[in-house]
């Protein structure tokens, strides 16, 4: 996880809080870092963080039945390991609307 951030530190606060996030939905949230992203996982992987570019991390969701809308773009890179993905591109962008799709992502996983 570590080497997911270095030359890309200004992400890392990001990263953090998204973490601090899930981790407050339940005790059964399990984080599983990879090589280059970071998988979250309650019955089944919910959400996978990514650090994308040197300025942005790309949030992908699970979200079944839910249309593209707005922020909530569809998964582009992540293929079929998510249904939709958010661009993040500082800390003030996790904001009420992703934490709310980060936490139907968590409802919708058992």
């Amino acid at each position: 996880m570590v080497n997911q951030y270095k030359g890309k530190e200004l992400l890392k606060p990001i990263y953090d809080l998204l973490i601090s996030t899930v981790e407050q939905f339940g005790s059964d949230v399990v984080i599983t870092p990879k090589k280059g992203s970071v998988s979250i996982i309650r019955k089944k992987q919910f959400a996978l963080i990514k650090p994308a570019t040197k300025t942005r991390i790309d949030l992908g969701l699970k979200l079944k039945d839910i249309d593209v809308q707005s922020r909530l773009e569809g998964s582009g890179p992540f293929g079929t390991m998510c249904t939709h993905r958010i661009q993040l591109n500082s800390i003030a962008d996790v904001d009420a609307e992703v934490i709310k799709w980060l936490s139907m992502a968590y409802q919708k996983s058992i």
